[in-house]
């Protein structure tokens, strides 16, 4: 988990929503919104997210959907917010493996109070947040070895890479032909605490292609996405 937590906060209702994020904004988190389970869904994909305050009622997909979900494909901490009458909700999210409810009407400072201490006992615990995407994948004639941290050409040749090239091109590799920004590559690679410009991630880019790239200078792997940031525009394959 990175020093300044990130926060999912996933509400329907903006009124709730907003005034919310920015009173944890305040707080000392960082917070990301989404409306609905599908914007929620691709922030997860997105960011490497700490913790989820989800609001169980929620038009199309609701937010015992999306619980299961988060804790079927990570082990991200959950904190469900609910209504009074919905304590059979509650229970069944509880069971789902939500870490933590809190019911509406709530005061913020409370909610604040509760993810701070579910964010220190998963710490405390030693828990992975995400799980780790593991196995290889072939790309544009490489393989990515994630169990060795290793990258391969054809003639199964090793490439040295460092730590951050490494787990820049995961990033990629795990999002073919997604568009992902700048922040998004600091928040799944290092951590935004690590870097505080955007110029860190363009210099791993820089590298990263004169390793793999036929042509590093006309770009067929890693392109730039002008006014987005990068994509892997390669078909990948889960070995």
């Amino acid at each position: 988990m990175s020093e300044v937590p990130h926060l999912l906060l996933v509400d329907d209702e903006r009124s709730i929503r907003e005034p919310l994020a920015q009173y944890l904004t305040k707080q000392g988190f960082r917070v990301t919104q989404a409306a609905d389970a599908e914007s929620a869904r691709a922030r997860l994909n997105a960011y490497a997210i700490d913790l989820v305050v989800l609001d169980i009622m929620m038009p199309g997909e609701d937010g015992l959907s999306l619980c299961r979900h988060i804790r079927e494909t990570s082990e991200t901490p959950v904190i469900l917010l609910t209504a009074r009458s919905e304590e059979t909700d509650r229970i069944v999210g509880l069971e789902m493996g939500a870490d933590d409810y809190v019911v509406k009407p709530f005061s913020p400072r409370e909610l604040s109070a509760r993810i701070k201490v579910v964010l220190r006992r998963w710490s405390a615990g030693g828990a992975k947040q995400h799980a780790p995407e593991t196995g290889s994948f072939a790309f544009a004639g490489w393989v990515l070895r994630t169990g060795e941290r290793t990258l391969v050409d054809r003639e199964g040749v090793s490439v040295p890479l460092s730590t951050g090239e490494y787990n820049l091109l995961h990033a990629l590799v795990t999002r073919p032909r997604q568009v992902l920004t700048r922040d998004q590559l600091l928040d799944l690679t290092q951590g935004r605490e690590a870097a505080a410009f955007d110029r860190a991630i363009d210099n791993q880019v820089s590298r990263l292609r004169k390793k793999i790239e036929p042509d590093a200078k006309n770009s067929s792997i890693i392109k730039t996405v002008w006014g987005g940031g990068y994509t892997l525009a390669v078909e990948v394959t889960r070995l």
